[in-house]
């Protein structure tokens, strides 16, 4: 009688998937003292003052600037955070998100 020899069968390896990445967006406006945008950054981004300073000057030449990049919860959580301490203080500062390609 022949032996029979069963091999196990090979599983497929998952791949977790990397997630997706949002890059939080500082949107420019003529009325937000800029003293302010980098106090925001600052405390919010964990910037230095210098990086701060280079990030709202990108935005007030150019309209908008790349604030950083994160996983989306924490985009939107950032983006939401620096607006609000806008509101707060009665000035229209803006951040948005948008998905990195």
């Amino acid at each position: 009688m022949e032996e029979t020899v069963f091999k196990p069968k090979e599983r497929a390896k998952a791949r977790a998937e990397r997630p997706k990445l949002y890059k939080v967006i500082l949107l420019n406006d003529d009325f937000t003292p800029r003293d302010f945008v980098t106090a925001v950054l600052m405390a919010v981004f964990r910037m230095t003052d210098g990086e701060a300073l280079a990030v709202m000057m990108a935005a007030h030449r150019k309209g908008a600037a790349v604030v950083a990049v994160f996983t989306r919860e924490i985009a939107e959580t950032k983006a939401l955070a620096g607006t609000e301490m806008g509101r707060e203080h009665g000035y229209p500062l803006a951040f948005t998100t948008e998905r990195e390609d």
